[in-house]
């Protein structure tokens, strides 16, 4: 019955980003407030199905930031992105240059305001975002970003990378690190979803003026504890 339920969350989630976002297409299209405006809509249906089908429900800790600021979240799910948008005022992503291409959600996340830059390519997709954040600097909003660069499993290491350092240090940016444990109950594959609350946290802003070394050491010291923090609880209460 719940891979049932998870069945029919995966068609709501799905068949809402084509009906809605062809509806809405022309708003978007006008303006970015009109993006904004239709996500808003998309995504209170979505956590809506989400919890009455599935039993999940999502809860968002600390202050969102508003006005410029750099964004920097653990990344282990696409529900990450979902809590984000609706969490944060007007939410630009650093995102994959691929999803540019995913119908609906691309033309949505280019009109918000959203990097695409290719991945994999080392220094080379390091420059192509400091490009791509430079053409989009005249947007105002809250500038995310994933500092490992992709999706990471619960409980998987991986490095944190450059690539928000040259950010932060570039434009003067305050960063504001987010924990979660999204993944524990919505995993990378699969449409299995499991019952409970997955948090997203923002934490205490990082201080100013660190330089390379102290700021990806600083933010993952600030990020992981509480990732880990985050996952003990999601066993504790849920058994996720």
């Amino acid at each position: 019955m719940r891979w049932l339920r998870a069945l029919l969350f995966t068609l709501w989630l799905y068949g809402l980003m084509v009906v809605l976002g062809l509806l809405f297409a022309p708003a978007a299209a006008w303006s970015r407030a009109g993006a904004y405006w239709a996500i808003g809509i998309y995504l209170k249906l979505v956590f809506a199905g989400l919890e009455r089908l599935c039993g999940l429900r999502c809860e968002v800790r600390g202050a969102p930031p508003s006005g410029e600021v750099l964004v920097a979240a653990k990344h282990q799910s696409f529900l990450d992105i979902l809590i984000l948008i609706r969490a944060l005022p007007q939410a630009k992503f650093v995102m994959k240059r691929s999803l540019v291409w995913a119908p609906i959600l691309g033309f949505y996340a280019l009109r918000i305001g959203a990097s695409p830059v290719t991945r994999g390519r080392g220094w080379e997709s390091v420059a192509e975002m400091m490009r791509e954040v430079e053409r989009r600097r005249g947007l105002a909003g809250q500038l995310v970003i994933f500092p490992q660069g992709t999706r990471v499993k619960p409980g998987v290491a991986a490095p944190y990378k450059p690539g928000s350092h040259l950010l932060y240090r570039a434009y003067g940016l305050p960063c504001v690190p987010v924990a979660l444990n999204t993944g524990h109950f919505w995993p990378r594959a699969g449409v299995m979803k499991r019952p409970g609350v997955a948090v997203v946290e923002f934490l205490e802003p990082l201080p100013e003026g660190l330089g390379p070394k102290a700021f990806v050491t600083t933010l993952e010291s600030r990020i992981e504890p509480a990732v880990d923090r985050l996952a003990a609880e999601a066993r504790e209460l849920y058994g996720a």
